[in-house]
């Protein structure tokens, strides 16, 4: 029972021991904490984990592989993961969000006039204006730290690189914030070019190393996501992300819009089933034969091994359902699946704990 699962499998290049990936998560937890929480999700008998949001560039809100302060903490979290016999992938990436018009927002919120979510749609409203204004000298820097951020990644123990195709390199290729008249910008050749470079900078600085691209799609009618690449735009986006060096999509709905979109409750009018992003598999899968990896309320082993089992995912990514249950891969693999404590979906803790500045939980916490 549950061959599919049990089995290990090539992602692009990386040979995993099982299909079942942690998805990339903003944790919000202390270091030490932090650690812990991936320690145990290792242990508990997932293939690889994804460590969201490494950024390409100094930052002054998360570890960055280019202080040494940061590179110890993502050699310590790579040596960690190893020693539960789990792989590691960095998800680099570059945030679009404009900081000048951030320092404008801060005596709102500290007087409490701007509430978080009013803060999340005011950036978004300057995603547009950032991204097609970016000078070019900026842009080419910005790929510089992808390609030298990949080389200190692969010296920390990193296994697997994403490129993440939301943030600066969805805004990029997405006609609602990119209104750029150069070669950034207009055709849909051109608005890839961005993300093509990054990629294609990833592969020359680490060439033996596989390369996911974490594809961020958004759809028209009803309209879900604005960043990311349309539907519609997927056979000219893809042949040319796999010609600059690809070896994997993670695919899943494109982000800057409502978060209860991209990270759905069971009560969604859109997304409320499990297995709510796969749609976009299948429409990748037309264009591509690159292995993809599946993701979107992902979490009963029934319906994972069918999805695994036809053929239509490669590898199924999953993060509140392993947050609610580090083991749910050993409770598999032993037979023990109704033991599992299934995500209910409710974000009260995930979601709700990121947005509050808690960092990420669960209800099941709550128990003991």
């Amino acid at each position: 029972m549950y061959e599919k699962i049990k089995t290990p499998v090539d992602y692009g290049g990386i040979e995993l021991k099982n299909p079942i990936i942690f998805a990339p998560t903003s944790m919000g937890l202390p270091e030490a904490e932090l650690l812990e929480r991936y320690r145990k999700l290792a242990a508990g008998g997932c293939s690889m984990i994804i460590i969201g949001d490494v950024p390409v560039k100094k930052s002054r809100f998360v570890p960055s592989l280019q202080t040494a302060k940061g590179f110890a903490f993502y050699q310590k979290l790579a040596e960690t993961v190893h020693q539960e016999g789990c792989r590691i992938c960095a998800q680099l990436h570059q945030s679009d969000s404009n900081l000048k018009a951030m320092v404008r927002y801060i005596p709102g919120l500290l007087t409490k006039k701007i509430s978080q979510d009013d803060l999340r749609n005011l950036l978004n409203q300057e995603v547009g204006p950032y991204i097609t204004n970016l000078p070019v000298k900026k842009i080419q820097d910005i790929i510089r730290g992808f390609e030298e951020t990949a080389v200190l990644a692969k010296k920390a123990g990193f296994d697997m690189i994403q490129v993440h195709g939301d943030r600066m390199c969805g805004s990029f290729s997405s006609t609602v914030f990119n209104h750029r008249t150069d070669q950034y910008g207009g055709s849909p050749e051109n608005r890839a070019r961005f993300a093509c470079e990054a990629v294609a900078a990833v592969r020359k600085a680490v060439p033996d190393m596989p390369i996911d691209y974490k594809l961020a799609v958004r759809q028209e009618d009803p309209h879900y996501g604005n960043a990311g690449v349309l539907v519609e735009e997927l056979g000219i986006f893809l042949p040319l992300l796999e010609r600059a060096g690809v070896t994997s999509f993670h695919v899943t709905l494109a982000d800057h819009g409502d978060l209860n979109d991209t990270i759905p409750t069971a009560r969604h009018p859109y997304f409320g089933t499990e297995g709510c992003f796969l749609k976009y598999c299948d429409q990748v899968r037309i264009h591509t034969k690159l292995p993809i990896c599946g993701v979107g309320g992902l979490s009963d082993p029934d319906f994972i091994e069918q999805q695994l089992e036809t053929g239509r995912i490669q590898c199924a990514a999953m993060s509140r359902q392993l947050i609610a249950d580090p083991e749910w891969v050993n409770q598999v693999m032993k037979g023990r699946e109704k033991e599992i404590h299934s995500c209910v979906r409710c974000n009260k803790d995930c979601l709700g704990g990121m947005m509050a500045h808690k960092g990420v939980h669960c209800i099941y916490e709550r128990r003991g």
